[in-house]
């Protein structure tokens, strides 16, 4: 009987797909970053190699204003964010299984299953009670709502190293009578380490460059940097937009690569 046979690690066509795929992606990014450093005050002109862009967002107040406080908010949601999923995934993770435990699993992770476009109207129905009742309406509900929006981002890495972590270490510490806390803070956290830097890491960027949760919580006066530039887009558009967000890409790529860098050294 004839056998065919074909080499697994050939995969006909599957190259090709991978370069358009990434000519899409990476195409619109690359045009991005060097209409950045266009010198003409239009997007539809090219007027040679200038940073002078860079240099007005620099000194634009209302970039300024708007950049701070995105990185305080995204500071802040992603410290916290980090906090809840680790014990999340610790309380998850850490026990025998139990009904119920995947509703738990499907709760902590509902803000991926849920439109971001819902959450954004449930915080702004509930926050806005909250104002009337309260009278406060500083940047503590963006922290809270980004913090809420990104726990399952930082829970999801965290969670994973969890699972497959050796249990024997953290036997052997309880067998030599260690604590509870003494337990975590010497072995599992150390263990744990890259996967919480990387749920940070997450959480942080998903915060940072957060406009439609954004849009519908803040008050008056409390653009963050997308929301700022997403209102820029609505006027009269100027390469300042491309280098923000060239600023942003490089931002994003540095904590990669600081990342990549922390793990490489862990190993």
């Amino acid at each position: 009987m004839f056998k065919s046979h074909f080499d697994i690690r050939s995969q006909p066509g599957f190259g090709l797909i991978t370069l358009f795929t990434f000519f899409a992606l990476y195409l619109p990014i690359a045009a991005l970053v060097i209409y950045s450093f266009n010198g003409a005050e239009s997007l539809s002109r090219w007027d040679g190699f200038s940073a002078r862009w860079f240099v007005a967002a620099w000194q634009n107040a209302a970039v300024q204003d708007a950049a701070i406080r995105s990185l305080v908010i995204a500071i802040w949601a992603a410290f916290l964010a980090t906090i809840a999923a680790t014990m999340a995934a610790l309380a998850t993770t850490r026990t025998t299984p139990y009904r119920g435990l995947t509703f738990k699993y499907a709760l902590i992770n509902q803000p991926l299953m849920v439109p971001e476009i819902v959450t954004a109207v449930a915080l702004l129905i509930v926050f806005s009670r909250i104002k009337v009742w309260t009278g406060y309406s500083g940047l503590g509900y963006l922290v809270v709502a980004h913090t809420a929006f990104c726990i399952p981002f930082a829970y999801l890495p965290i969670r994973a190293r969890l699972e497959s972590m050796d249990l024997t270490l953290e036997r052997a510490a309880a067998d030599l009578y260690a604590t509870r806390w003494q337990t975590f803070r010497h072995v599992t956290l150390p263990l744990l380490r890259p996967a919480v830097i990387a749920g940070f890491m997450l959480a942080f960027v998903i915060s940072l460059d957060d406009v439609v949760i954004t849009e519908f919580v803040k008050s008056g006066g409390q653009d963050t940097l997308p929301t700022y530039m997403l209102g820029q887009l609505r006027r009269e558009t100027t390469p300042e937009i491309n280098a923000i967000a060239t600023v942003f890409l490089a931002l994003s790529t540095a904590l990669v690569v600081v990342f990549f860098f922390i793990n490489r050294k862990k190993q």
